[in-house]
């Protein structure tokens, strides 16, 4: 009689043991799947910007222009852009110099869309680096193995 109490108690206690292992592995799987489909998503989603400023109606060209290399010549022309959301904030800089440069922010700046500002590397004669900007900012850039090369770009709401 003894020994079928001591089987009886050991299988209690081991199937209790089993649903709070079951409990503990379902309560995660539905945390992961929850951190899955809702949570990583919406933390990682772009946010939602207007048509006409993904698409504007024309493009912005800041030339480097040829001899851009040489101190004292001309090089990102024109040299203090302004550039209107939904109107020309597509801006692209076109190397036309000889010599490879960049497009480098004096300090970093993010677009909350279209991420960090900045050639993501040199810009090699005859290539170009193109950005959207989706909202206002003041930007002042160089060239980074060149760097008395230097511009800036503002970048305003369409007043309309």
């Amino acid at each position: 009689m003894l020994d079928l109490k001591k089987s009886l108690s050991a299988s209690t206690t081991s199937h209790a043991y089993g649903v709070g292992v079951m409990a503990i592995i379902i309560g995660s799987s539905i945390g992961v799947v929850y951190y899955t489909s809702f949570y990583l998503p919406e933390s990682l989603a772009k946010p939602s910007i207007a048509e006409e400023i993904l698409v504007p109606e024309g493009n912005l060209i800041i030339d480097i222009v040829d001899g851009a290399v040489t101190e004292g010549n001309k090089n990102y022309v024109p040299n203090a852009a302004i550039a209107t959301l939904s109107k020309d904030n597509h801006v692209i800089w076109k190397n036309l110099d000889a010599v490879a440069h960049t497009v480098t922010p004096d300090e970093e700046f993010e677009d909350s869309y279209s991420g960090d500002f900045g050639s993501p590397g040199v810009i090699l004669p005859g290539e170009n680096f193109e950005f959207i900007f989706t909202e206002p900012a003041e930007i002042k850039y160089h060239c980074t193995p060149h760097p008395w090369m230097t511009g800036s770009i503002t970048v305003e709401k369409n007043k309309f």
